[in-house]
């Protein structure tokens, strides 16, 4: 049409200049421009192009087209179209001008780059410019063309146009373009997507068919290769990708065109070209490359569903890669790689964590040659995806605490790697290999696991000092953690890395010690752990192949550990000459260094002999304690001992006897400690003398003297312990000291009240003696043998309760404002202002000092409680005796105390607020206000947050206080109700609040019931709230946290093989021991006490409301959702609580029991309502009417909740057990009845029928009218007999087998059969006139014909546990009730308490009631079974055997033989054929689809072409609003069938058998095309999940893939869309196949 209208208007002006004139000189536009390109492309063709034309045309190029790219005919920048139409007319006019317009205007454009007009403009006219004359031209145009592309934001048109032509222009632009791109560094990092974008213009003559010279043939240059990998692996963008899979795709096409065989010169000597072709191996190479390029493409999906069935390629591409003949790589490894970095840096996780498995797994199938590249992929993109943490989860069906797959995985890897690796190449790789873990901040999960791989290595000397120091900075990652047992068990892997990997000859004993030095040993390290005996062992066999260190002596001498120590201690104890003494205490690295040493030393001594030897073990301590006991011995005597010697001197002895007892065990049955022990107390007399000196005789004068101060104090304390361990004997040299200390302290203190200006020095004193009186306090708390030999303890008491509280540490002038300087021992000079740093600190630790003496008085004198301050007449001990004023003192310290120091103040406060509630109500609710706030704002404080909470909880919930504030219940007991619930929300965030807190009042509350009155444990009832929560707390993990516990519980599952489970206290912060806590405690109650009884009865009446708000506040929720967790928690807490109920109080709550079980809900909810009515019933059968009345309800209401009473009556043997038989009492009813039945015969039913129906009024029985109090009366009865039981079961049974309801129908069937069984074994014979009914249905059920879902679900239902195993009476206790059921009943792992949790946690005493016994039956070792109780709905398969069930109901009425009416249940099929309904064989599956819209417009879509059912997860979508509004009521007139996902491949299978294709909508490499596939008759359609599409598993069941053609980018249509175009193609293809047999 273009070439015809240029014909008209050239035939119609004879003069084509003036036509160009004319096409000129209008307006200018977009059309304009086109019909001039029309033109002058017609020009063109015809050859006119001299003379006057070839004027015109340079014209036409200057004056219009060229002013018109630069500008529209708008006024701002050209069009598109303009622009395409201007550049076509350009090229024309040059072509039709001569090559010198071209080369005019190419220098103009490229003065204008990289402006947009003239990237046109060149991509126009370069074509036109000459190879040879204008060759300069081509080639500054091609390096600036590419410089441009290389900058990252050039215009599209550079790549797109201007590059392409530069390329087929001439040869010289090519080369100038390939010259500069390699100039400019090809296969740099970070500029891979420009430069595939100009390799990708440049293809077509770089990687030409024809012959090209090989510097121009980009298969020959390995940085074009690395470039096209970069663009595989690591691209972020698609298009980048798409580049590089072109230029590889082409590059084969190339190769296997000219049939050449080409190389690609190696990087390297080690392995093979990163690219070469042979024609010998034409085949293999095609296959590679081909299969190669299909992995890639099919990772563009990013759907793990589509790419999981290509993985086998993968292994194939392994298998072409390595040569069968020598094992050696034929295709450069690095190739592979590629995959999987691109599978690495997938936002799918889960194919991210496929690609990691997957290489891990390689080497378990394959043994690969050695590869540097490989070497480098493992240290470099796989360490840093496996520092992600979610890659480690457990897999779906994976126990809790079995380890993560991953893991597992990595560790078998890392063994087999590193053992294929050649010798020389070990060392190297393993010291990067933690190298790289060192050089980032891992996360918890991944550094355990990759630190627990590297300890599995088998032993080699492959590491030096260089290795064992990058161990030392990996160590200081993991400390980073604040998960302290994930942290402990990754140093204890690290540790046993360095004992198998490093070699001994390359490191010293130092290297040894400054390694062990940064574990920390109260996480991973101390004595009596297995790994501590690893180590010594370790020591022992290599301590003589250690490299000499410096601190052994001279050169030659022997090394050996022992004389390691020796030198070490010697050195440690000797004060060396050269060094200063210094104000400042020594740190205590080196002491925890020495004590360390000394202790391994003295084990692997202990070692070398086969009986241990107590005298062994004397002397070998004797020789490396000799100096530092020595020392010891000259401190009471040696007043001129350099300070520094006697700083080492007491830090290494608190180091020794702080880490001399063994873990887990007895220091009682440990040598080594007691030795210790015993030889530290030869040196006591002397110690406590030099500490009482230094403490008391004003030798400490600075601020720096403070630490001092704590270090004899500890000393001090350790040595008290020791001795109270030894035997408080008389006259102990501990004993010695305390009075003369305790009388100097108060004598200091006493004398700086004088009045005068104090001194920086008397301050410090005074500081000290405070901290001393401090200790001294918690020593006698600690140890009250103490307390009873204190004859002059009221003194002391009188002094601690008139301390200034109120009173600041004044500030002391210095030294310098006295005139005059303070002289210390080794002749230097005090210099030291009380502005320096450490006066703050000195000042919160004296008040912190004051209060823990003030504590420790008031804990003393607590009987001393006056009512009131005015009943004071004389104050003898004004702080006990004044408790309001000493309170408001507490609150105004807690303003100025750092958070560190507050606990004595808190402790005060729990003694003191009892006192004043009666009286000083708000003085307390201020102490409560002021401490919850300084709590809660230690949120992120971890060293301080959990003790200030414990003594917080203490404080504000001890059972005084609880006592007095729910007696008078004001204002304080509602702000403690208030606090309360504070602590439990902040629990959900901060885990272990909530435990502290249930804890304490459990433990408080348990000791008042067993103590004093009775009525103690009264008050507990007004805080039954607090239980309650307990009974219910736990939160819904997030997927981060789910994954920490679990590794949490699987390194508690190593037990004693890491050592961290035995050094690192198990805190019980978990949220099920806040439930444990409250079971526990609520098993202790005694029932036959009446307070403990109504709290009891109070808690559970709170439990039931519990339930029924939940209920109510979502009728429909998820399973394993909080809703769903809240509810189980409660009935778990009621089951617990049933025996302490009696009759009178389930006569209040039995409603509420039954109503429940009406109730939606999951299936663990439903069992263990149904257990409890089952143990109700079996208790008191008097309730047994009310159970009868819940089968009274019409069918509509009840729907599938009265299974639930069904399941019930299935367990009527356990039921009867109670009932006596009362012949008489039951014959004299019947007797009275059948007297008022001839007196009132209109009113009243017979007696045999009132009997059989139970007294309740059944879906089948008549109404009774009148003497209703005969009615009421008669039930209690009735219901004695266990036959009159039996036959309202059969009869309550076969009512309900008539239900159209095919769950209900089920088991009614179970009940009808355990019940027809319990009258056999009784001989009932009165029910013999049944017989012929109930064993024809049975038989029925039991032999029904066919193989279809209905008979595997009545198979299903009676193997399940509820029914098959459990047994309601022995299987009842607590393991069942928490870990079997649940586990049983399918609800998640973290609702699943063992029993030994309960053991563990001993915080609150084991009950010996029934409780605590195992199961009786074999329920614990079942399986979860595949079917669970439905809410409403049918279950599987019950459209698709309706037929058979249909006449399998007309046999089981009871009243006779006769079939129904066929109206009752017409089926959906039937109903649409009355209206004239073509039914097709098309079955649509949509059971994996999830959004209720695509399914409310997939039902209605079937519908509307007559599919014939439609297969859904649940039929509970049906009532989803969202449905409804899309299917217009369409399910009303189409079969709907419900098959659950992981039931989807028996239904598959089955409908295979019946000659079904199974039809796959899913685009894989074997799809067949929509518009070419035929369907079958008998189709299956299945449809995949809106995100994941079709599993792997199920694609393996499909007869075909269809894929739907798409011509657009966007690779996928809605699921909904997908498979309307389906049922639409089936449907035309069936009304054409139709319509040819009707012809």
């Amino acid at each position: 049409m273009e070439r015809v209208l240029a014909d008209a208007l050239l035939a119609q002006s004879r003069d084509p200049c003036a036509l160009l004139g004319i096409l000129c000189g209008g307006e200018a536009s977009a059309e304009r421009a086109e019909t001039l390109r029309l033109v002058l492309q017609q020009l063109e063709e015809r050859g006119a192009g001299a003379g006057a034309l070839a004027e015109a045309a340079h014209e036409v190029a200057k004056g219009y087209l060229v002013p018109l790219l630069h500008a529209s005919p708008g006024g701002g920048p050209a069009g598109p179209r303009v622009l395409r139409a201007a550049s076509a007319a350009l090229r024309s006019c040059a072509r039709l001008a001569g090559p010198e317009l071209a080369v005019a205007l190419a220098e103009d454009a490229l003065r204008e780059l990289p402006a947009v007009p003239s990237v046109e403009l060149l991509a126009a006219v370069a074509p036109c410019l000459r190879a040879l004359d204008d060759a300069p031209l081509l080639r500054r145009l091609a390096r600036a063309s590419v410089e441009l592309a290389l900058a990252g934001d050039a215009p599209p048109a550079v790549g797109a146009r201007l590059l392409p032509a530069l390329a087929q222009s001439a040869e010289p632009a090519l080369r100038a373009a390939w010259d500069t791109l390699g100039s400019l560094g090809l296969g740099a990092e970070g500029h891979t997507g420009p430069e595939l974008l100009v390799l990708s213009a440049l293809a077509e003559k770089l990687l030409s068919a024809r012959a090209r010279p090989a510097d121009l043939d980009a298969r020959l240059c390995g940085r074009f290769w690395r470039t096209v990998q970069a663009g595989l692996g690591r691209a972020q963008d698609a298009l980048t990708r798409k580049r590089a899979r072109y230029l590889l795709q082409r590059a084969v096409q190339v190769s296997a065109e000219l049939a050449v065989d080409c190389t690609c010169g190696p990087q390297d000597t080690m392995g093979p070209s990163l690219f070469w072709w042979s024609e010998k191996k034409r085949d293999k190479l095609l296959k590679f490359w081909e299969n190669y390029i299909l992995i890639m493409e099919v990772l563009e999906g990013n759907q793990i569903h589509v790419i999981k069935p290509v993985l086998p390629k993968l292994n194939s591409l392994f298998e072409y890669a390595v040569s069968e003949e020598n094992g050696c790589w034929l295709f450069h490894p690095s190739w592979h790689t590629c995959i999987y970095k691109r599978m690495f840096e997938s936002e799918n996780k889960i194919l991210t964590k496929e690609g990691v498995i997957h290489f891990l797994e390689l080497y378990e199938v394959k043994s690969l040659p050695y590869s540097p590249e490989l070497s480098e992929f493992v240290t470099g993109p796989l360490m840093d995806v496996l520092s992600e943490s979610c890659l480690y989860s457990r897999s779906p069906g994976q126990l809790l605490g079995s380890g993560s797959p991953l893991g597992l995985k990595l560790q078998k890897f890392l063994v087999t790697y590193v053992s294929l690796l050649p010798e020389e190449t070990k060392s190297h790789f393993l010291l990067k290999f933690i190298q790289r873990m060192a050089g980032r901040h891992w996360c918890a999960v991944p550094v355990f696991f990759l630190s627990k791989a590297l300890a599995s290595m088998p032993r080699c000397k492959a590491l030096g000092g260089e290795g064992l120091l990058a161990l030392r900075d990996v160590l200081q990652c993991t400390m980073i953690t604040h998960q302290v047992l994930l942290r402990g068990a990754a140093q204890c892997y690290l540790l046993q890395t360095a004992m198998r990997l490093v070699d001994v000859e390359k490191i010293s004993l130092s290297d040894v010690a400054a390694f062990l030095m940064s574990l920390r040993q109260e996480e991973s390290l101390a004595r009596g752990t297995v790994l501590w005996t690893e180590l010594c062992d370790w020591l022992r066999v290599n301590e003589r192949y250690f490299r000499q260190s410096s601190i052994s002596g001279s050169e030659g001498q022997e090394t050996s550990l022992k004389a390691y120590v020796k030198n070490l201690v010697q050195e440690f104890v000797k004060s060396p000459g050269w060094e200063r003494e210094s104000d400042f205490m020594p740190d205590w690295l080196e002491a925890r260094l020495t004590s360390l040493m000394v202790l391994l030393a003295v084990d692997v001594e202990g070692m070398k002999t086969q009986f241990s030897e107590k005298q062994r073990t004397q002397n070998v301590l004797r020789i490396f304690l000799d100096p530092l006991l020595d020392a010891l011995g000259k401190l009471g005597t040696n007043a001129y001992m350099p300070l520094l010697k006697t700083d080492r001197c007491l830090q290494l002895l608190v180091r020794l006897l702080h880490s001399c007892v063994p873990r887990g065990s007895s220091d009682q049955d440990d040598e080594v400690s007691a030795v210790l022990q015993t030889s530290v107390m030869s040196a006591a007399e002397s110690v406590s003398q030099f500490v009482l000196r230094r403490l008391t005789m004003n030798e400490l004068q600075s601020v720096a003297d403070l630490d001092r101060c704590q270090l004899y104090l500890k000393v001090l304390a350790e040595l008290t312990s020791l001795q109270v361990k030894l035997g408080w004997k008389a006259g102990n040299p501990i004993r010695r000291v305390i009075s003369p200390l305790k009388n100097a302290c108060i004598h200091h203190l006493q004398d700086a009240e004088d009045g005068k200006e104090p001194t920086l020095g008397h301050q410090v004193q005074r500081v000290v003696s405070m901290a001393t009186l401090a200790a001294l306090c918690e020593a006698v708390d600690q140890h009250p043998v103490l307390q009873l030999e204190s004859p002059d303890a009221e003194p002391v008491d009188r002094f601690l309760s008139t301390l200034p509280l109120r009173q600041m540490l004044q500030k002391p002038r210095s030294e310098e404002q006295n005139g005059c300087v303070h002289p210390l021992e080794n002749g230097s000079v005090l210099e030291e202002s009380p502005s320096s740093p450490g006066w703050g600190k000195t000042v919160a630790q004296y008040l912190h000092d004051q209060w823990v003496c003030l504590a420790f008085l008031l804990r003393r004198h607590r009987p001393l409680n006056p009512a009131t301050e005015s009943d004071v007449q004389e104050c003898f001990l004004p702080a006990v005796e004044m408790p309001a004023q000493t309170l408001r003192s507490a609150l105004d310290v807690l303003t100025v105390l750092p958070a560190d120091r507050i606990l004595p103040v808190f402790r005060c406060m729990e003694v003191l607020v009892p006192q004043l509630l009666t009286s000083e109500e708000s003085l307390c609710i201020e102490a409560f206000d002021m401490a919850w706030k300084i709590i809660s704002s230690l949120g992120n404080t971890q060293l301080t947050f959990w003790p200030n909470l414990k003594a917080f909880v203490h404080f504000v919930f001890g059972h005084e206080i609880l006592a007095i504030a729910a007696k008078l219940k004001g204002q304080a007991y509602f702000r403690i109700k208030e606090i309360m619930c504070k602590i439990i929300e902040m629990s959900t965030i901060k885990t272990g609040v909530f435990n502290i807190l249930i804890r304490h009042c459990c433990r408080s509350w348990l000791a008042a019931a067993s103590g004093v009155s009775q009525g103690s444990f009264s008050s507990a009832k007004g805080y039954s709230e607090l239980v309650l929560e307990a009974c219910v707390f736990g939160t819904v993990f997030r997927r981060d946290q789910r994954l920490i516990q679990d590794v949490q519980t699987f390194i508690e599952n190593l037990g004693q093989d890491c050592a961290a489970n035995i050094i690192i206290e198990n805190t019980k912060r978990e949220d099920y021991y806040v439930r444990i806590c409250a079971v526990k405690f609520l098993c202790l109650l005694d029932d036959s006490d009446i307070s403990h009884k109504l709290f009891l009865e109070d808690l559970a009446i709170k439990l039931l409301d519990k339930d029924e708000s939940a209920s109510r506040s979502r009728t429909r929720y998820h399973e394993n959702s909080l809703q769903h967790r809240v509810k189980n928690r409660v009935w778990q807490t009621l089951l617990v609580l049933f025996p302490r109920f009696d009759q009178n109080f389930l006569n209040g709550i039995i409603d509420k029991i039954f109503h429940a079980g009406f109730t939606n809900n999951q299936a663990s909810i439903k069992y263990f309502i149904e257990w409890i009515i089952i143990l109700i019933l079996h208790k008191f059968p008097q309730f047994l009417p009310k159970f009868w009345d819940c089968f009274s309800y019409g069918e509509e209401k009840l729907k599938t909740s009265i299974c639930t009473f069904l399941s019930v009556l299935s367990h009527l043997d356990i039921i009867v057990q109670n009932i006596p038989e009362k012949e008489r009492g039951h014959a004299a009813a019947i007797t009275k009845m059948r007297t008022l039945e001839t007196v009132f015969p209109e009113t009243f039913v017979s007696a045999t029928e009132l009997i059989c129906m139970g007294g309740s009024c059944s879906p089948m029985a008549r109404p009774v009218k009148g003497l209703s109090e005969l009615v009421t009366a008669a039930p209690s009865v009735l219901h004695v007999h266990p036959k009159l039981v039996l036959k309202q079961a059969l009869t309550t049974a076969l009512q309900w087998c008539l239900s159209h309801n095919f769950s209900v129908r089920l088991y009614a069937l179970v009940a009808l059969k355990k019940a027809w069984h319990l009258c056999k074994a009784l001989q009932f014979e009165e029910c013999d006139a049944w017989t012929t009914v109930i064993e024809c249905s049975l038989s029925q059920a039991e032999n029904m014909h066919g193989a279809g879902n209905a008979r595997k679900n009545w198979q299903r239902i009676q193997d399940h546990f509820f029914f098959s195993t459990f047994h309601p009476l022995k299987d009842y206790c607590l393991e069942t009730i928490f870990y079997t059921l649940p586990r049983l009943s399918g609800i998640t792992e973290e609702e699943w308490i063992t029993l030994d949790k309960f053991t563990s946690f001993t915080d609150i005493p084991s009950s010996a009631g029934p409780q605590w016994y195992l199961s009786g039956s074999a329920l614990g070792e079942l399986s979860p079974g595949d079917w669970s109780q439905q809410d409403r709905g049918y279950t599987l398969g019950e459209a698709d055997s309706q037929s058979e069930w249909a006449d399998v109901q007309k046999k089981i009425i009871p009243w006779g033989h006769k079939a129904l009416e066929s109206d009752l249940e017409l089926m959906l099929q039937d109903r649409a054929a009355k209206l004239g309904k073509s039914i097709s064989r098309l079955i649509v599956v949509a059971s994996l689809i999830d959004k209720p819209t695509n399914l409310g417009g997939l039902c209605r879509t079937c519908e509307v072409f007559g599919a014939a059912v439609l297969v859904v997860g649940s039929l509970q979508c049906v009532g989803d609003r969202q449905f409804q509004h899309l299917s217009v009521s369409a399910e009303q007139w189409l079969p709907l069938v419900e098959v659950r996902p992981a039931q989807l491949t028996d239904y598959l299978q089955q409908k295979k058998a019946e000659g079904y294709t199974v039809i796959g909508v899913e685009q894989t490499a074997q799809s067949s095309d929509l518009a070419q596939y035929r369907f079958p008759e008998k189709s299956l359609l299945l449809l995949g999940n809106e995100r994941e599409g079709i599993p792997a598993n199920l694609i393996q069941q499909l007869d075909v893939c269809v894929e739907i053609p798409q011509q657009g980018i966007i690779r996928s249509l809605n699921v909904h869309v997908s498979g309307a175009l389906l049922i639409w193609e089936y449907t035309r293809q069936q009304l054409l196949r139709c319509a040819e047999l009707a012809s």
